[in-house]
This record gives structure tokens, C-alpha cells and sequence, in this order.
């Protein structure tokens, strides 16, 4: 069997993350039938945001990176478009993986599909029904330009059919003919794969001084959130009155972009408010080892990320969704997590409502953890 050749494009740190599942898949089972090329946009250029990720999640170093860095949308994707093509005219691979719905995600499959090379959109079929978000034109735009679609929950197939997509495979797969695939959440790959390997190499509770104290942990870096100081300083006045009312430590790890928002766009009285509440604790990006131990031990989760809002339920953790809406709709309706967009009084009311009840969850809706062995076989099969 001749070895297909793959070019994985990755660019945020949620995308080297769940990239970590396939390689490993390909290194221990399909070396054999699977070239992998690594592609690293830059999107993410901080040195904690991205190569103590490859380090620590044992990831090839990338083959190529375009160190684009930040910038608006429109420079940060054409930056990208103008890389890959080239690096695909080069490499001349049999498929392009992509991953989730960044500017990473739309400016690969773009490139990809205008030169006729199959795209492999692995969480396809995710919605939020709301255009609003960059991310909701990036997914449904990367959906329609794949060949494979590989969609980790049964509400994604649901999304998919109702705009056209077929179940039923009748030829082979090609960007007009697409094949979809129910096949379970990587990243749920990823969690039981780490989390073993958390207890034994995370040393951050101890660091922190967390060992039997109860926890909230807070991440924020949408744009929705980051840049309108409105919305930035209510998350703030919540987080300020839960520890107030609770007594426990909040813990957030930092963005570097958002650090810098809370710089420039809060009032400086409120910032010194801020500075004074000791029980909120921010501290630099954490590790994907790191992130699921404070998952792990944490009480309750507060979010804005679509990653952390999953690991909270694998985890079964309650969380308190700082989103209007979410493509991750089963966790809300297990009631294991509450959406409450910015507003300071709902996110209070959420985390009080939640704190008070016991969490049931069931992960199998994510799969049975070999989402990235199924994603191996179909590409062998398919392309």
C-alpha cells in the first residue's frame, strides 16, 4: 500500500492540542500508511501558547511555520492563504487536515479546496447559529469545502443534514460528494489519554497552594469578551462577588492578548479593586497537563472556550458558559453547564444555581475514545 501523504495545519493552542491525538494515532498504528506533514500558521505566537504544548504533548515539531502572529482577520488569514499555497504546491499532499474553526482552520481549507486537494475538517458539523461570531463563518465555510467531515456528536450530523449534507455514501468521496462520519470527539481522545499522564507530571496545585481548597477556574479570550470593556469589567464584578460570596480562590490563566485588555481597557480604580481581591489569582497561560489538572480539582469552571467547556464535562465540573451560545449544546442540556453570556447578575445566579446541585454525566456522547484511529482508517479508505 502506497503511504498517503497528510499536511496538518494548526495555528491556536486548542488545534496543537487535539493535533496531538492524531499524530500519536499515526506514530503507534499507521506510520506505515500515514505521512504526516506539520504545519504551524503562528496564529498563536506566545512561547507558552504553543512550544511547551509540542514538548509536552510529545508532538513532532512542526515542519513548517508561518509565524504570522496577530493582526485583524483579513491580515492574519491572507498572511496564511499566501504561505500554504505555497507549501502545498511543494508538498503536493493527498489531503489537508484542519481542525475546529480559526483563522488557521478557514485560511487552509481556502487554499486547499481553490487547488483542488481534499480537505479533511476534523469537528465538522458544529453550530452556534450565530454569524456574529468569526468562528460560525469559519466553521460552516470549512465544512463546505471538505471532502471528509468527521463530527464528534450526533447534534453536528443533525446540523450537517439539515444543510444538505448526505449520510449515505454513494461514490467516492470528493469535494462535491463529501463523506461524513460520526466519530466521537478527539479531544475526548486527549483527555483520558493526559489525565493519567496530569497525576503524575503536574506539579501546578501544589504550586499554587490548592491542595484540599476548593477552586474556581476561570479562562476568558473571546473577542466578544476581551474587547468590549463592558462586557470585560461585568465578568470581572462577577468573579469579585463570588469569592466574596463563596470565600474560594479563583483561578485564571492569562491570555497574554487579554492581560493586555485588562490593561487598557478597564478603569484604572477598578483595575486597583481588581489587584486587591487576593483570592483572584491570574497567572500565565498553564500547560495542557497543567490545564487538566486545575480541571480536575477545580469546583467550578467558568469559560468562554469551547475546550473547556468539554473538559469541565468529562471532568463532570460545573460551568458557567460566558457565551450567548455554544456548539457544544449536550453539555448544557445534561444541565451540567449554563450559558450566561457577560451578564454579571446571570453568571452569579449560574454559578449559585450550580454549586448547589450534583453533576451526572455521561462522555460516551463524546465517543469511546478512539476518535483518531477511526479518522486514520477512513482517510486510508477514502482518499
Amino acid at each position: 500500500m502506497t503511504q498517503k501523504k497528510i499536511l496538518t495545519v494548526i495555528g491556536a493552542r486548542p488545534q496543537i492540542i487535539k493535533a496531538a491525538a492524531l499524530s500519536r494515532a499515526i506514530q503507534t498504528h499507521f506510520s506505515e500508511q500515514i505521512e504526516e506533514i506539520l504545519v504551524h500558521t503562528g496564529q498563536h505566537y506566545d512561547e507558552n501558547m504553543s512550544a511547551v504544548f509540542f514538548e509536552e504533548l510529545g508532538i513532532p515539531k512542526p515542519d513548517y511555520n508561518l509565524a504570522v502572529g496577530s493582526g485583524s482577520h483579513g491580515h492574519m488569514t491572507a498572511a496564511m492563504l499566501s504561505g500554504l499555497e505555497a507549501i502545498l504546491e511543494k508538498e503536493k499532499p493527498a489531503a489537508v487536515v484542519i481542525y475546529g474553526d480559526t483563522n488557521s482552520t478557514i485560511a487552509a481549507a481556502l487554499a486547499a479546496a481553490k487547488i483542488h486537494i481534499p480537505v479533511v475538517h476534523i469537528e465538522a458539523g458544529l453550530r452556534s447559529f450565530n454569524k456574529a461570531m468569526p468562528e460560525e463563518i469559519n466553521r460552516i465555510a470549512a465544512d463546505h469545502m471538505s471532502t471528509l467531515l468527521f463530527v464528534p456528536t450526533q447534534a453536528g450530523i443533525a446540523n450537517l443534514t439539515k444543510e444538505g449534507f448526505e449520510l449515505v455514501h454513494q461514490t467516492k468521496a470528493r469535494i462535491d460528494a463529501p463523506h461524513v462520519y460520526h466519530c466521537g470527539d478527539i479531544m475526548y481522545d486527549n483527555s483520558l489519554y493526559f489525565a493519567q499522564l496530569s497525576d503524575q507530571k503536574s506539579r501546578i496545585i501544589t504550586e499554587l497552594e490548592l491542595n484540599q481548597t476548593p477552586f474556581v477556574l476561570c479562562t476568558i479570550h473571546r473577542d466578544s469578551n476581551t474587547d468590549d470593556p463592558v462586557a470585560l469589567e461585568s465578568i470581572f464584578r462577577a468573579l469579585l462577588a463570588l469569592v466574596e460570596q463563596t470565600n474560594m480562590r479563583v483561578i485564571l490563566p492569562l491570555h497574554p492578548r487579554t492581560r493586555g485588555k485588562i490593561q487598557t481597557l478597564l478603569n484604572p480604580s477598578f483595575q486597583e479593586k481588581l489587584s486587591a481581591e487576593t483570592r483572584i489569582q491570574l497567572i500565565d497561560p498553564a500547560g495542557f497537563l497543567d490545564m487538566i489538572a486545575l480541571e480536575k480539582n477545580a469546583r467550578m469552571i467558568v469559560t468562554d472556550s469551547g475546550g473547556v467547556q468539554k473538559e469541565a464535562y468529562f471532568f463532570a465540573k460545573p460551568c458557567v458558559i460566558l457565551r450567548e451560545q455554544t456548539e457544544w449544546v449536550e453539555v448544557v442540556e445534561a444541565g451540567a453547564a449554563i450559558l450566561t453570556g457577560s451578564d454579571a447578575q446571570k453568571i452569579l445566579e449560574a454559578a449559585t444555581q450550580l454549586l448547589s446541585q450534583t453533576i451526572q454525566t455521561d462522555a460516551s456522547i463524546f465517543g469511546n475514545g478512539r476518535a483518531a484511529e477511526f479518522i486514520c482508517e477512513k482517510i486510508i479508505a477514502d482518499l
